[in-house]
């Protein structure tokens, strides 16, 4: 199963405040236990909301909304997805992001969408449409 681990953002991180040796070289020594123990598939820091953007559909049509946005408490600023056996098994890598300065801060697990989660909606030809698109996906360098 595929689960995205969401690092919600904090004051610091959305001042732009960048992550000190400590905990660069901790988060690195964590990304490589996940790397060694085969369930990290992808993981970033994002730059803060003040350099994102929003994009609003609605019925009659969209906006854009560049950032900063307010509520820092529902941002992410970062992210692992990794592919473990269990939900249980996210938890507990979740359990040991490191916090050499014991700070402050929130992590949110959800489970990511597999195509049996979907039923008989995702349809043979739609199972054949994303099947390409992850072989192109991985093509790219």
């Amino acid at each position: 199963m595929r689960v995205m681990v969401l690092m919600k953002a904090t004051p610091a991180s959305e001042a732009g405040t960048l992550p000190s040796e400590a905990l660069l070289s901790a988060m690195g020594s964590f990304n490589e236990q996940l790397v060694d123990a085969g369930v990290l598939l992808a993981g970033e820091g994002l730059h803060p909301s003040s350099r994102g953007a929003r994009v609003c559909f609605r019925h009659d049509g969209l906006t854009v909304v560049d950032g900063p946005f307010a509520q820092t408490r529902e941002l992410v600023a970062g992210f692992w997805l990794l592919q473990v056996r269990s939900f249980a098994e996210a938890v507990e890598w979740a359990r040991r992001i490191p916090n050499p300065e014991g700070d402050t801060f929130e992590v949110e697990l959800r489970p990511v969408f597999d195509a049996e989660d979907f039923g008989d909606a995702f349809t043979p030809e739609l199972r054949e449409q994303e099947q390409r698109l992850r072989a192109r996906v991985d093509t790219q360098p």
